[in-house]
């Protein structure tokens, strides 16, 4: 059934943020990054920006943990964008509507107008997928902003799973949650289509073995 009423949509964004705080509140948290300088926490004091990204089925990581008003996160338009950006707002974010598809170019032309805000948040195989694939969008962006991205690799161990195309991750109170990050990747500001492209594909390499490797580490954790 889908929610439409306001006063039902706030009360599920309340309901939902107060349960992410409380479950993702008892994980813990480890860090791997091939540059220190990327981490939000570092680049947050020395005021460097990036795009971060990071997959649809893990969001509930960077949702608890980087949930500052400084990340501008890109939520679709889909039915459920409504009653995630509820959320995530009380969470901390700064919420941009849209998707790289869907009112795609709308949204890229919000998301250049916040680079003066601070980073850029993205998932860049949702709202529908494929799993683990990253759209073009994001390399515009990068292009079009200036700004490297970030793509993160993000894992909680033994999490439940949902019945959805991306496997939604829900983690299990009190066991480990691992984040790999790879270098960041920079795009040319006259990157043309090829070039674009390329910038994609080496993103999406980048986040797919941070994934795994994030995976295969966090289940050697207690």
């Amino acid at each position: 059934m889908k929610i439409k009423h306001p006063a039902l949509i706030n009360a599920v964004g309340i309901t939902g943020s107060f349960l992410v705080k409380r479950l993702v509140s008892t994980n813990k948290f480890h860090f791997r990054y091939a540059d220190p300088s990327v981490n939000p926490e570092v680049a947050r004091r020395t005021g460097q920006r990036f795009i971060y990204a990071f997959f649809h089925e893990v969001m509930l990581f960077p949702a608890y943990y980087w949930a500052w008003p400084e990340m501008q996160i890109l939520i679709s338009d889909h039915r459920d964008g409504e009653l995630i950006t509820q959320v995530v707002k009380r969470l901390g974010f700064g919420v941009v509507r849209g998707s790289t598809t869907r009112g795609g170019a709308r949204a890229l032309r919000e998301m250049t107008h916040r680079v003066d805000r601070g980073h850029l948040c993205v998932t860049p195989d949702g709202p529908k997928g494929p799993r683990r694939h990253v759209s073009p969008g994001l390399a515009y962006l990068a292009s079009r902003t200036g700004l490297p991205i970030v793509g993160a690799g993000m894992a909680f161990q033994k999490p439940w799973r949902a019945k959805s195309w991306d496997k939604f991750a829900v983690p299990r109170p009190f066991r480990a949650a691992a984040c790999v990050v790879p270098e960041a990747v920079h795009v040319p500001p006259d990157a043309d289509r090829d070039a674009l492209e390329a910038a994609r594909l080496e993103v999406e390499r980048r986040m797919n073995v941070a994934t795994d490797e994030a995976e295969a580490w966090v289940e050697q954790l207690g």
